[in-house]
């Protein structure tokens, strides 16, 4: 087996991040609200601590969902056949992703909620 660069290790990196924007829905959806909690964050003005917050979160949805693909994809390379070992394989990766997700609303509820409540209500009275 021949040894193979750092160049051609981002490009199979990449190559791996495009297939998976590429077939999976989900992954799709996730790309779509990190661009809309961007924006959203440069609306509301978020601290650097608080991006690094976002961006963590972020990448730890992405990952999960790009395991979740790995499994699925080695599963179905494995069998055609219904077997339940499979089924929990791709049950848990698929519940490896939700946590992820649900991870990542409560984050952005902790960091946006606030300042998007005071945004859209206006500051509260003394």
């Amino acid at each position: 087996m021949r040894k193979i660069n750092r160049i051609e290790s981002f490009r199979y990196a990449f190559a791996g991040i495009w297939y998976t924007l590429k077939t999976q829905r989900n992954a799709q959806i996730h790309v779509g609200i990190a661009g809309f909690i961007v924006v959203l964050g440069l609306a509301l003005n978020l601290t650097l601590t608080e991006w690094a917050i976002i961006a963590l979160t972020t990448g730890f949805v992405w990952a999960t969902e790009m395991l979740n693909t790995v499994a699925e994809a080695a599963m179905d390379y494995a069998t055609a056949d219904f077997d339940p070992q499979v089924k929990i394989v791709k049950d848990v990766a698929a519940g490896a992703v939700l946590i992820a997700a649900i991870t990542a609303v409560t984050v952005g509820l902790l960091i946006l909620g606030p300042r998007l409540l005071v945004w859209l209500t206006g500051p509260a009275s003394p």
